[in-house]
């Protein structure tokens, strides 16, 4: 493959800008802070709801002689906070790959920072750091937060590489990258490791885009995603293969990885 410096009038093909900027026909681009506000509103509110209900017939089925400050009564008061303000937000965020009930409203999404999607250890850090900035300060510290940050991230999606994107139902039909056959044997032994930021997302995006692009601007930007691509798989490319089919051929076999990895994981949880 060739590479080349990208032209002045591709500055705006960074991969931060095509995601979350010029967004004409993308398959996601980053919530605005005002509606991950919304979505953390409907959530929280529904979990607050359910907090104060537990308290309210706990305290009701609790013996008359039972006080507030007794071991046992501390015990299961502990549990209930711990089930409303971490267990459940953090089960149905695994569970639903990134949803909850805010986002299905707003039509949002929790995503990796290369537009996969998000694991248990995600999940994990972003409630645990919900307790600090969405609990303890009534939402106030992770608002401000979004309102400050380039992809609206509050604190979680910082320390666990995750941000909130708003999905356009218009675009759910595109079509799979597909792996280019002669290059099947060579991406199966390829050592693929992450892609930076949102170099994922966005090549991909290219990929299902090229067809309407015109043949200049479209060989420049193949040209320029592939070299960004090529520092992270070893060996590199068989001599002479065209931006376009490596691309595809690097997130064919990175999407298969992951589904198996999944396949995995899922197998093992329904074994135990």
């Amino acid at each position: 493959m060739v590479t080349e410096p990208p032209a002045s009038s591709e500055r705006m093909m960074t991969p931060d800008v095509v995601v979350t900027g010029e967004a004409v026909a993308l398959e996601v681009r980053a919530a605005s802070a005002g509606m991950r506000i919304l979505s953390g509103l409907v959530d929280y509110t529904l979990y607050t709801g359910g907090l104060v209900m537990t308290l309210n017939t706990w305290l009701a089925i609790a013996p008359a002689d039972i006080t507030l400050s007794g071991p046992m009564a501390m015990v299961e008061l502990s549990l209930i906070l711990l089930l409303w303000t971490l267990v459940l937000p953090l089960t149905i965020e695994v569970l639903s790959r990134g949803l909850s009930a805010g986002r299905l409203i707003t039509g949002t999404r929790v995503v990796r920072d290369d537009g996969g999607a998000i694991r248990l250890r995600h999940s994990l850090v972003r409630t645990l750091l919900a307790l600090i900035e969405i609990w303890a300060t009534a939402g106030t510290l992770a608002s401000l937060t979004c309102a400050a940050t380039p992809r609206g991230k509050r604190l979680g999606d910082l320390l666990a590489g995750t941000y909130v994107v708003h999905v356009r139902s218009v675009t759910r039909g595109a079509p799979p990258v597909l792996m280019p056959p002669e290059l099947a044997a060579w991406a199966s032994q390829a050592d693929i490791r992450a892609l930076p930021g949102s170099l994922a997302l966005v090549a991909r995006t290219f990929l299902q885009r090229a067809s309407t692009m015109q043949p200049a601007p479209r060989t420049r930007l193949a040209v320029q995603l592939a070299a960004a691509v090529e520092p992270h798989v070893a060996p590199p490319a068989p001599a002479g293969t065209h931006p376009e089919r490596f691309l595809a051929a690097v997130l064919a076999e990175r999407r298969d990885r992951e589904f198996i990895l999944e396949l995995r994981s899922r197998r093992a949880d329904q074994e135990e």
